[in-house]
């Protein structure tokens, strides 16, 4: 009875001795038979010394050649139709199992229960994660590609800390960066920053890679970007392409992040600054004197050492001029017939509205353009949240609406008050009468 049981037991399949055989590599194998049968080691000793169970060191002997794991074949569900679909679509929906449900239930007509899902799910998850934290070196060629990155600090001034904003431009192969202390993130002083930029190194390169800042682009509904078209037309105009870091992968853009740190590591502590001024003058020389100057941890060579093999293979920028004087900016006409450009409106054809035209600015002038046809053209307003409205680009006083604005003539000299005073002219005879009656009167 004994043997009986023990020869039952012995043919379990899930014994966890023959399972960990049938997982062990062939180096392992091939290490475990030469112990025992070169060094003369005990199997105990084999099993202390690999960390395995000493029936798994008996399970290896028993076998004269080494069988490579195979997984059983797994059971047919009602989710095997719809695995390669959960394979290709699991990374782009967040690997999230209730809309992959969702999309399975309403689109590809599964029946099964959302917990299967979660079970086909959770593996691919947990392979996702652990491939994140594996960070692997991406390295560049000269003049190929740079990373664009913000950072924020608490900045002493005279009158107090205040918040600044750190703009970082790092070039990939040399590592040499560019930083700038700027007052917010919005376009117009990103786009700035870009060329003060260019103009420190010279040139750009070939590719910029960003973190997708709302000022590059936006997200969509359907896991997707729209750019932002003034970005867009700004990296035409000089000539790069812009990349994004993967959703939820900033590591990718590392060799900038690192710089951020180092700046706000290095160059602030211990100083204080009178004004935003000192603060550029003081972080221009910090950028000579140490930054390029330091032997870097990666490379292992100074940042401006490796820019003489990079210099020559950027783009050059030096006969461009900005991007502000000669850009197309493509705008969207609003309901009340304007357009935006530098806080400044103006106005378009009401027919127009809900289109989208290109605004250009020349000479002083505003001209806009829709599919090559200009349409419109004003002069320069020159301060800043102004408004210039012509009344042949309105729908007319019948069509015109509280909400509409009321057109005026906006070359047209204003009138004083005193234009619109009617006076009499009286002989003066009529002054002496009415002084006389009032004198016998009285």
């Amino acid at each position: 009875m004994e043997a009986e049981l023990r020869q039952g037991c012995a043919s379990l399949p899930g014994e966890p001795a023959q399972r960990e055989v049938a997982m062990i590599g062939k180096e392992q194998w091939e290490e475990v038979h030469r112990l025992f049968a070169v060094e003369r080691w005990s199997k105990s000793a084999i099993a202390r010394e690999l960390d395995l169970d000493v029936k798994t060191v008996r399970q290896c002997l028993r076998h004269v050649a080494w069988v490579p794991y195979q997984r059983a074949p797994q059971p047919e569900t009602l989710l095997t139709a719809h695995a390669e679909f959960m394979r290709r679509r699991a990374p782009e929906v967040g690997h999230s199992a209730r809309i992959l449900f969702q999309e399975l239930a309403h689109q590809h007509g599964y029946t099964g229960s959302y917990e299967t899902v979660k079970r086909f799910v959770r593996p691919l998850r947990d392979a996702q994660t652990v491939a994140e934290r594996a960070a692997v070196r991406f390295e560049t060629p000269p003049g190929l590609q740079s990373q664009i990155d913000w950072g924020q600090a608490l900045v002493p001034f005279r009158t107090g800390r205040v918040v600044r904003h750190i703009f970082v431009l790092t070039l990939g192969f040399s590592r040499r960066a560019f930083y700038l202390t700027c007052r917010d993130e919005q376009l117009p002083t990103f786009l700035d920053a870009h060329e003060q930029a260019f103009d420190y190194f010279g040139g750009h390169t070939r590719e910029h890679l960003y973190d997708r800042p709302r000022t590059v682009c936006r997200p969509t509904g359907e896991g997707g970007v729209a750019w932002n078209a003034t970005f867009k037309s700004f990296a035409h105009y000089w000539g790069f392409e812009p990349r994004l870091c993967r959703a939820y992968r900033a590591r990718t853009k590392g060799k900038v992040e690192s710089g951020v740190k180092y700046v706000k590591g290095n160059f602030l502590p211990g100083r204080a600054f009178y004004d935003d001024q000192h603060l550029a003058e003081e972080l221009l020389g910090w950028m000579t004197t140490i930054a390029d100057q330091r032997i870097h941890g990666t490379t292992h060579e100074r940042p401006i050492d490796r820019f003489t093999s990079e210099q020559a293979a950027l783009l050059p920028t030096a006969s461009q001029p900005p991007y502000r004087l000669e850009a197309t900016y493509p705008r969207v006409v609003a309901d009340d017939f304007l357009v935006n450009l530098d806080t400044n409106r103006y106005s378009v054809p009401f027919r127009l509205i809900g289109r989208t035209v290109q605004v250009q600015r020349k000479a002083g002038r505003v001209r806009i353009t829709y599919q090559s046809a200009v349409v419109a053209e004003h002069e320069e307003l020159l301060g800043h949240h102004q408004m210039r409205l012509l009344p042949e680009h309105g729908p007319g006083a019948i069509a015109r609406n509280p909400r509409q604005p009321r057109l005026r003539q906006v070359d047209r000299p204003q009138r004083t008050w005193a234009d619109d005073l009617s006076v009499e002219v009286r002989d003066l005879a009529v002054y002496d009468a009415w002084a006389a009656q009032a004198g016998g009167a009285s």
